[in-house]
């Protein structure tokens, strides 16, 4: 990659833009980021021209269910309770393994012009998304979706997957186990499957502690925050990616804290803002106590896009107000939420989430040329503030150009669409009183 800017995102302080650089990728790592130099290609290399563009690295979509594109917009204007129990879990109920296979697709393609370069997905029918992860050329960390309700055969099913997974399409399909709540996952699931994360030496993906109401009642029933469930089972000690946090209380900061090397908030705002619920994530005293805090998009059906940009956007404004404090969630401690964060909360921080010698070359170049971005006074405000999903031009993953200047190189656009829209019609009926799960947490 020649000639073009690079963002520096150090692990801590400030955020910096090196001018004019070229990046050598040999293998699918970074081998070099010098300045710009004459190239003389040998035959078979690849030369991307990034002059005039910035380049950053690979966005992490730190939490998200992937084939939720498929019910985009049709959940909308509801409570949360109605959220899940008339309108989500019975339309899932209509998916097949197909149904998964195209909405996980859909979604690869979605993130890859946005440049989201890996994904943490918490689903059902996991191989199908793997095959989808395998063929678009995107990195992932895989969660097949547990709930108790459905019975020691998915529990081992779950497991096997892990097992089976793990490491597959040259390293860029991770695997995390994947109990869905303290809600729906008993006790005795969930420190059966911390027992086998640690066995397998994974995490755990699950939600918890997703919004104060929800702490409370936990409280009330079991005499324990969700986040003391996670202590008590073994799900902290294992390794945890805990979607949302949003009840996080005072008395769990110690709890993380004890475990905070291997555990990570993946913070989502924009859904929170839809169904109204208060408060949001606690990234500031998440951060003090060492935890990981992370971006992410959460499923369409509820953030409607799988645009990272618009929710490290949201993060940024959202915890400003939150604190009450301008001075706060500042450019580079945003932009290293949306990279080093993600990368870290995943697990994957000696692989990705900075472009430097040794790491995996998920690289992004990004077109600041636009009248939304100028003038240019500061690229790191412009990243954080003004840019869009189509200000990115062209994306590499493990050294693989997945789009040049802004062309899908590994997805048929045009099939996926129309398969999309002739599937959608049956997905979306809810007309036959099912649903995967009843939501009452």
């Amino acid at each position: 990659m020649t000639g073009c800017d690079v963002l520096r995102v150090p692990a801590d302080g400030e955020c910096d833009v090196l001018r004019g650089q070229d990046i050598v990728v040999a293998d699918g790592v970074i081998a070099e980021v010098r300045p710009a130099a004459p190239v003389r290609p040998a035959p078979g290399d690849d030369v991307v021209d990034g002059r005039g563009l910035l380049a950053v690295p690979g966005l992490v979509n730190a939490h998200t269910h992937s084939p939720m594109v498929l019910m985009r917009g049709a959940a909308e204007d509801v409570s949360v309770e109605a959220w899940f129990n008339e309108r989500v879990w019975p339309m899932e109920s209509n998916l097949t393994a197909a149904d998964v296979r195209l909405g996980a697709r859909l979604a690869c393609a979605e993130m890859i012009r946005s440049g989201v370069t890996t994904f943490a997905d918490h689903y059902f029918f996991p191989e199908q998304i793997a095959e989808a992860v395998g063929e678009t050329g995107l990195r992932a960390d895989i969660a097949p979706t547990y709930f108790s309700s459905r019975g020691q055969e998915a529990l081992e099913e779950t497991v096997k997957f892990a097992e089976t997974w793990h490491g597959a399409a040259d390293g860029r399909i991770t695997v995390s186990l994947g109990p869905h709540a303290p809600y729906t996952v008993n006790d005795t699931d969930l420190r059966t499957l911390a027992g086998h994360a640690r066995r397998l030496g994974l995490r755990t993906h699950i939600h918890a502690a997703e919004h104060l109401e929800q702490t409370q009642s936990s409280l009330e029933r079991r005499g324990s925050t969700p986040i003391g469930v996670l202590y008590e089972t073994g799900v902290l000690e294992a390794g945890a990616l805990i979607a949302h946090g949003c009840g996080i209380v005072e008395q769990d900061l110690p709890l993380l804290a004890e475990f905070a090397a291997t555990t990570g908030v993946a913070c989502c705002p924009k859904v929170y803002l839809k169904h109204a619920l208060s408060p949001l994530t606690p990234v500031r005293e998440l951060l003090d106590t060492g935890v990981a805090v992370a971006v992410g998009t959460d499923g369409a059906a509820g953030h409607n896009t799988l645009d990272v940009w618009e929710a490290l956007r949201l993060v940024a404004l959202t915890q400003k107000q939150a604190v009450r404090d301008a001075t706060w969630m500042t450019v580079s401690g945003t932009l290293r939420l949306a990279f080093r964060g993600g990368a870290r909360a995943l697990g994957l921080a000696e692989r990705v989430g900075a472009l430097e010698p040794g790491m995996r070359a998920d690289i992004v170049l990004t077109d600041l040329s636009g009248l939304h971005c100028r003038p240019l006074h500061d690229p790191r405000a412009a990243l954080v503030y003004s840019t869009r999903a189509s200000d990115v031009r062209t994306v590499v993953v493990d050294g693989r150009v997945l789009m040049r200047d802004g062309v899908l190189l590994t997805v048929d656009v045009p099939a996926l669409r129309a398969e999309t829209d002739a599937r959608v019609a049956r997905i979306l009926d809810t007309s036959h009183g099912r649903a995967v799960q009843h939501y009452d947490p």
